[in-house]
């Protein structure tokens, strides 16, 4: 083995030096030449970009030339849009919260004819799945292709949108809606009114609530295919905002009661129209009010003016003898006549002017409760004449008559009641006997229910009432107490007209009321008005009614005999459903009670209102038209 003088180190060190020095000498050295993996990476890099660069290419073209119908058809099946978001409508219920008036969704159908592709079947199979005629559906799709909207059905059961939906027609949209479905039917059809085919109030309640019920739609940015389905939620734009709930103040059994007892006995004495109002004395609500004929609000074939409209809100009525208990009303708070006051009434008649007002028998000297009983017309023109036309019109006006209430009810009728400087003697005499004027079922009641609340005249609500309103006082609490009980013998004595108002286990305060109605030139002799209001329990009065009976056609037609029976079955029954206590023994009553009155007791008229008839003039003398 050689051994070298120098080690390793030794030799490298001197491998550096000798490069030194070449370097050093000016010499020029050649560089290192590429390692084989650097230039294999170099030429892999290159490769790739070159393939990258062929594949965007490639791609490029296939999108412009291959790929175009297909990218097109989805840019035209897919388009952003603004869909509102609906509101529904608020629930009306009964005040103990049965539903009156719901909301429940439904599809209406629409149509961009622009869309529509009129040379195929398509719109053949579309008028078929609406069962129209396809040629006149092809004529109404021809006629607006200017537009972009049209419908073509609304408001459609689930199963036949359904079945539009499936035919997949483009151009062809569905949208969600609501409709207005009302569960009581007829029954509340009145009262509720209706709304249109857009869910807005038209009539009733409905319309004065409008405000109320209906909600604020809301709005969204989706995407929609062609066929205007949403495919994807893009955002919200607005919240919507839902209709209010509201609780009427009708009590749906006493509602129900009204309208059958009404039904029937229009129907027993072929009578053309009829109302009946039910007020809580101690609130103002009205828990009851129904007209006869009424109309179906779920079927818009019967919206007709006349159909719909609240005869007991609008309709005018002479109100007869009902008004009676008011002029002794007006007497007692006037300081001229007291409890024991004595009219004479001989020899049963009385001149006003050349015009003679009469009551069918002589009834002498009689005391105000017997005045009300026997419906006396002397007696209340004798009284009349000597309050003054100011006195009465003063108090009338204070209860009600001759303007409107309270109750916000769309179309309600002020009633008349003329300017009391206006008035001739025989103007108040005929108004001491309820002609001259006039007043709707509805304000009839008001005053009744003012005499059974001792005086205070109360806000009339369709509203349910939460906490008992103050109301104000246009008569002596006395005074009203004092009529009560006088109208108790209307009922309940031998001699009183409304002997068949009268409700077992219960007192009852009330009038009678018959009256020939207003025709050209002046009053008809064979078409009648019957009416009979008044007020239960009498001892403490809780609920007002009064039962109108327009031209019944069968034989009878005083008020005792026609409305008061009403009045019984539809009050009596609605005391025991509100748990009113009984104030009367039921051994006193029968249920044999008279078929007919005597004429004596009360007719509609007399031989000023006969001469009337005749000669086509007024109480007052002017022409009636």
């Amino acid at each position: 083995m050689i051994r070298w003088p120098f080690g390793k180190k030794s030799a490298t060190a001197a491998g550096r030096s000798a490069a030194g020095r070449g370097s050093r000498s000016g010499l020029s050295r050649k560089p290192d030449a590429p390692t084989p993996s650097f230039v294999f990476r170099g030429y892999l890099l290159a490769g790739l970009m070159a393939v990258g660069a062929v594949a965007l290419t490639w791609k490029a073209v296939t999108l412009q030339l291959v790929e175009d119908d297909f990218l097109r058809g989805q840019g035209d099946e897919r388009f952003t849009r603004v869909a509102p978001i609906v509101a529904h409508r608020g629930s009306i219920t009964d005040r103990m919260g049965e539903p009156l008036a719901v909301s429940t969704p439904v599809d209406s159908v629409w149509v961009n004819p622009k869309e529509l592709t009129l040379g195929t079947d398509q719109i053949a199979n579309l008028a078929r799945a609406l069962n129209r005629d396809p040629e006149e559906f092809k004529e109404r799709i021809t006629a607006n292709l200017q537009r972009q909207f049209l419908y073509v059905a609304r408001h459609m059961q689930p199963a036949d949108a359904a079945k539009i939906r499936a035919l997949d027609i483009p151009g062809v949209h569905l949208t969600r809606e609501y409709r207005r479905y009302y569960p009581a039917g007829e029954v509340t059809g009145h009262v509720i009114g209706f709304t249109s085919v857009d869910d807005q109030g038209q009539e009733g309640l409905e319309l004065v609530y409008d405000h109320w019920l209906a909600g604020d739609n809301g709005a969204k940015r989706v995407i929609q295919d062609n066929l205007g389905r949403t495919v994807q939620t893009v955002e919200s734009i607005k919240p919507m905002r839902p209709g209010r709930n509201m609780a009427l103040s009708l009590d749906m059994r006493l509602q129900y009661l009204a309208y059958r007892e009404l039904k029937a006995a229009m129907q027993q004495h072929r009578a053309k129209a009829g109302s009946v109002v039910v007020i809580d004395v101690t609130t103002g609500e009205v828990l009851a009010m129904v007209n006869q004929p009424t109309f179906n609000p779920n079927d818009r074939a019967q919206y007709k003016p006349s159909g719909y409209k609240n005869r007991a809100v609008t309709d005018l009525v002479e109100p007869g003898s009902t008004i009676k208990p008011f002029v002794v009303a007006a007497a007692l708070a006037s300081g001229k006549f007291n409890n024991e006051s004595i009219i004479d009434t001989s020899p049963g008649m009385v001149k006003v002017g050349i015009k003679v007002i009469e009551d069918k028998n002589n009834l002498g000297a009689i005391d105000l409760a017997t005045a009300l009983a026997r419906s006396s017309n002397v007696a209340m023109t004798r009284i009349a004449l000597t309050l003054g036309p100011e006195t009465l019109h003063g108090t009338l006006s204070k209860l009600g008559f001759g303007r409107v209430t309270t109750s916000g009810y769309p179309g309600e009728s002020a009633g008349l009641l003329t300017q009391y400087n206006h008035w001739r003697p025989i103007t108040t005499a005929t108004v001491s006997y309820g002609y001259g004027l006039s007043a709707t079922p509805l304000q009839i009641a008001q005053a009744y229910a003012t005499l059974g609340g001792e005086g205070m005249r109360r806000p009339i609500s369709f509203l349910k009432v939460e906490q008992p309103v103050g109301g104000e006082r246009v008569l002596p609490s006395q005074v009203s107490r004092d009529v009560v009980d006088m109208l108790r013998a209307v009922v309940s004595a031998d001699i009183g007209t409304g002997k068949r108002a009268a409700i077992p286990g219960y007192t009852v305060a009330g009038k009678t009321g018959t009256a020939w109605k207003a025709s050209a030139g002046g009053y008809s002799t064979n078409r009648y008005l019957s009416v009979f209001a008044g007020l239960a329990p009498a001892s403490n009065p809780r609920l007002a009614t009064v039962v109108v009976i327009d031209e019944p056609g069968a034989g009878l037609y005083y008020g005792g005999d026609v409305a008061a029976p009403v009045f019984s079955k539809v009050v009596g029954g609605a005391l025991r459903l509100l748990a009113v206590a009984p104030d009367a023994p039921v051994d006193g009553l029968t249920d044999q009670l008279p078929e007919i009155l005597p004429e004596s007791l009360e007719a509609p008229g007399n031989s000023l209102i006969t001469n009337i008839a005749q000669r086509g003039s007024t109480a007052n003398g002017e022409v009636r038209r």
